[in-house]
């Protein structure tokens, strides 16, 4: 394991905890064209499609600056043309978020919304598309960090193709964790950040796409600097951003995927953020929190936890002794439920959890928020 830094510890869904190591990978200077920087582009590329592995033939690596959410509106608004349009799966925020951004660029829409604790399966999902024609894309969330919820992306890939659409899938959460096969999946957009499962620090995302869906991209965009398919052609053509790269997010980055090759890949990386899971929820139930999902329906990577319904319990005071403590908790995103939210992802291990485990029992007790093994005692 490679030593984290005295900063506090986040359990959050990114940005997170990072390496020491990743950090110091940051403390050099580089020019945007210079020899050194221009290799790390090309292997940061490279690398992302070999941790599918995804195809070079067939499949591209694009890396765009700016937080996931640039990321996402460049693909949004880069590969569905004037005459297209999107089906958005909702079950969270951040698939509202999508949502929005295609009505920004004034993209004819379908949104299907259901509650935020229910997934999106294949049949759900055939049932509505089938019976609304003309939808040429459509976008899910795979993590849904709203709740923590993790959508059947193979299966609904599956739905897609066969109604033939072109597939998008926002992996922000997921990809780097938990094992996606773009080709069986169908999935034409494959869309991450620099600062989830992969470990970095925040400043660039990137899209793992089929190269004929990019290909068809050409000349479709509403943005200049979010232009997918020319950042694609410019790094095919000379190695580098169109506009200014963020260099030492790049440098972090390329060490982090040293680290997770290290730990032994992206089955590894999963492993551990279970264990991590396993852990806190166990220990959380032993408090006496209610965990807001099905077993079932919740991924490794964030879990939602219902208020405590003591009197005394106030999520404000709790958030920042929390945080006062040395640990950085989540608040909740539900649109109507009262929950927080604890992740499982970073540089951290179970004995981190264990140890945000502790002071959350110190932190109830100096609130007066006594715990289920204490009532039933």
């Amino acid at each position: 394991m490679y030593p984290t830094s005295p900063d506090k510890l986040l359990f959050t869904p990114g940005p997170l905890t990072t390496s020491a190591t990743v950090k110091e990978a940051m403390l050099r200077d580089l020019g945007s064209l210079d020899r050194d920087f221009l290799a790390t582009v090309r292997n940061i590329r490279t690398r992302l499609l070999d941790l599918g592995p995804y195809s070079h033939e067939d499949y591209e690596c694009v890396l765009m600056q700016g937080s996931g959410t640039f990321v996402v509106e460049s693909v949004i608004s880069s590969a569905i043309p004037r005459n297209g349009k999107l089906l958005v799966l909702v079950n969270g925020a951040y698939g509202r978020r999508i949502a929005q951004t295609a009505r920004v660029h004034g993209i004819e829409l379908d949104v299907f919304e259901v509650v935020e604790n229910r997934k999106f399966t294949s049949e759900l999902v055939a049932e509505y598309l089938f019976s609304r024609p003309g939808i040429t894309h459509v976008a899910v969330v795979h993590c849904e960090t709203t709740s923590g919820i993790l959508n059947q992306v193979e299966e609904i890939g599956h739905v897609v193709h066969r109604a033939g659409a072109s597939y998008i899938v926002d992996a922000m959460s997921s990809f780097g964790a938990v094992p996606i096969d773009m080709e069986a999946s169908h999935i034409d957009y494959l869309i991450s950040s620099a600062n989830k499962c992969i470990e970095g620090v925040p400043g660039f995302g990137f899209i793992l796409v089929n190269r004929r869906a990019l290909e068809s991209a050409k000349g479709q965009a509403r943005t200049l600097s979010l232009d997918l398919y020319d950042q694609w052609a410019s790094m095919e053509a000379n190695g580098h951003f169109r506009f200014t790269p963020p260099i030492q997010t790049l440098l972090a980055f390329e060490q982090a995927l040293n680290e997770l090759d290290e730990e032994g890949g992206v089955h590894a990386r999963g492993e551990r953020y279970k264990a991590n899971h396993i852990a806190l929820c166990r220990g959380m139930k032993d408090i006496g929190f209610e965990v807001y999902l099905a077993e079932e329906d919740q991924s490794f990577i964030i879990t939602s936890f219902r208020y405590s319904t003591n009197p005394a319990f106030r999520f404000t005071d709790f958030y920042e002794k929390l945080w006062t403590a040395g640990f950085a908790i989540y608040p909740g995103k539900l649109s109507h439920e009262s929950c927080f939210r604890v992740g499982s992802i970073g540089r951290i291990a179970v004995v981190e959890i264990e140890a945000l485990l502790e002071a959350i029992r110190r932190v109830l007790r100096d609130m007066g928020v006594h715990w289920v093994r204490e009532e039933v005692g």
